[in-house]
């Protein structure tokens, strides 16, 4: 039984389903987060969006297995370091790159960038972990650690006073 590879996978999971949730629900802004991210028009902006949601979904659905996690968590790792390449590329530019729930106006900084890198590590680590026997602990677990990475993002994207540039 592998309680960090079920950890990890579902945990994975959640934040894949979140991502796809959030181009879903929020399509027009997610596309204009595409777009900007791919340096492209809002029209392909809008493809990029719905492609990313439909391969995260799918992605996601293949950690909760574990016959396909580890095609999962390759798609997911792919997902994650080119996300993390169109971060690093955009930075310095302020503009909204759908990292968090709401939108925020800000230069992406080095957290959007890492916690894409550190989620493609992760996902390294959930198609070499094996899978455990399925009981409950894992899922709570990921739900923890979900939560603490939607907390975290949320207090990266606050605006940073300007005195603390200096």
């Amino acid at each position: 039984m592998s309680f960090a590879g079920d950890s990890i996978a579902l945990f994975l999971a959640l934040v894949l389903l979140s991502a796809a949730a959030h181009k879903a629900f929020q399509p027009e802004r997610m596309a204009g987060a595409a777009a900007r991210l791919a340096g492209t028009n809002a029209g392909f902006g809008k493809a990029l969006a719905a492609a990313a949601g439909a391969t995260e979904l799918l992605a996601a659905i293949a950690l909760l297995f574990a016959a396909t996690r580890p095609a999962g968590a390759a798609i997911a790792a792919g997902l994650w370091l080119t996300y993390a390449v169109l971060l690093v590329r955009r930075r310095g530019e302020a503009f909204d790159c759908g990292c968090t729930f709401g939108a925020h106006t800000a230069a992406p900084r080095v957290f959007a960038p890492a916690r894409a890198i550190f989620f493609a590590g992760l996902a390294g680590a959930a198609a070499l972990l094996p899978a455990g026997a399925g009981s409950p602990e894992p899922l709570f677990a990921a739900l923890a650690l979900f939560s603490l990475q939607s907390a975290a993002g949320e207090l990266a994207s606050i605006p940073q006073p300007h005195w603390r540039h200096a």
